[in-house]
């Protein structure tokens, strides 16, 4: 395989870099975050305008056909300028559990995302905020129409701007992927706190919601493979971000120490400043190489993708948080400073490290793909107590 870019990636890279720019500069994102208010109409549309919206989905449902790769390209960059919004949920996590949605499904979910007309996201966690699959335990009773829902979702990732919800439950033993609409009778949203403010989270109640039939995407080994594959490419995704972010926060660093003088010279002519340096580009050039690494895995050999994208995640996971420490020990006093934006880096960090699995549920991932290539780190609990 090749280790870098095509020129294609490599313009797409850069007319990214610059929509950026121009479109959500530090300023807006600042706004945005002191405002509680982490969505905009306008970036979104932006977006929209690009055809990012419907970046990895296939011309047929009205997206733009590109690979995991691009995808990558396109989070790296979104990761590098802090962008706020609904885009993580709606195209990485929702989008590829609608893609294998019906012919009827697409029509209606998938091409209205693809078009910007429509946002999604997917409810999992629960009171035990788990990763695993297994633990979903929402019941979904039948009904002559479809189905029933009562019970909670925590930690549902911009929930609140989505016009769909796709929620995992149980129909009796078997896990069940159903998409309920933000405005269905029984279904309230509650935002929830959260360490990163550009990335809103919520609790989502169901009292006796009524789900339509028709709104059944999978059950059973079929709704396992749709959920794992979009937990995947989400994990690849917000990976892709967090090599953004550490990017970011080693040139701001490095800026600093050529300009910031003490002792009469530039504190980057210090052997601990210019060691803390060191490991920050060391630490994001290996997360880089892992996440791109993953992405193409996921498109090229699938069977060896919970062992890749697990690899990404725990490295980046840790690197993210250590970049920024180091990059705020650069900066000294003015790291910690509300003026300065390094500690939004250092929050989203926080939370991306948590989000679809910290590092230590990833590294229980790459013991079960090892122990018996399942990706289930249940299986491999079990077999090495055996």
């Amino acid at each position: 395989m090749d280790f870098d870019l095509n020129e294609t990636q490599k313009l797409f890279k850069r007319s990214a870099r610059d929509l950026f720019a121009v479109e959500c500069p530090p300023s807006l994102v600042r706004e945005m975050i002191e405002k509680g208010e982490p969505y905009s109409e306008t970036l979104w549309n932006k977006l929209v305008e690009q055809g990012w919206t419907g970046l990895i989905f296939s011309e047929e449902d009205g997206g733009m056909g590109l690979g995991l790769v691009e995808m990558t390209v396109a989070f790296e960059e979104m990761g590098y300028a802090l962008v706020p919004g609904e885009y993580l949920s709606t195209v990485a996590l929702a989008g590829p559990i609608l893609a294998r949605g019906s012919g009827e499904q697409r029509d209606k979910y998938l091409k209205a995302v693809c078009e910007g007309r429509a946002r999604a996201t997917v409810a999992l966690l629960e009171e035990k905020a788990s990763w695993r699959i297994d633990s979903v335990g929402l019941e979904a009773a039948e009904t002559p129409e479809g189905y029933r829902l009562s019970g909670k979702k925590l930690f549902v990732t911009d929930a609140g701007a989505a016009d769909c919800i796709i929620t995992a439950a149980r129909v009796g033993p078997d896990l069940a992927l159903l998409i309920v609409d933000r405005d269905a009778p029984g279904v309230s949203i509650t935002p929830m706190p959260g360490l990163d403010l550009s990335r809103g989270l919520s609790e989502v109640t169901f009292e006796d919601a009524e789900i339509p039939s028709s709104n059944l995407i999978a059950r059973g080994e079929q709704a396992r493979l749709a959920l794992q594959e979009a937990l995947d490419i989400a994990t690849i995704a917000v990976t892709a971000e967090m090599v953004g972010g550490m990017q970011w926060a080693l040139e701001n660093a490095v800026e600093y120490a050529k300009t910031r003088k003490q002792f009469g010279k530039p504190i980057g002519q210090f052997q601990a400043i210019q060691h803390h340096c060191a490991n920050m580009l060391l630490m994001t050039e290996s997360a880089r190489s892992a996440v791109y690494y993953a992405a193409w895995v996921m498109g090229n050999n699938p069977e060896m993708a919970p062992l890749a994208v697990s690899l990404a995640k725990t490295y980046a996971s840790d690197s993210y948080r250590e970049v920024g420490n180091l990059g705020i020990q650069v900066l000294g006093g003015l790291g910690f400073t509300w003026e300065e934006n390094i500690h939004f880096y250092y929050k989203r960090a926080k939370a991306s490290e948590l989000l679809f699995g910290d590092a230590t549920f990833h590294r229980e991932r790459i013991a079960a793909s090892l122990v018996d290539g399942t990706g289930e780190p249940e299986k491999a609990a079990s077999q090495a107590g055996d």
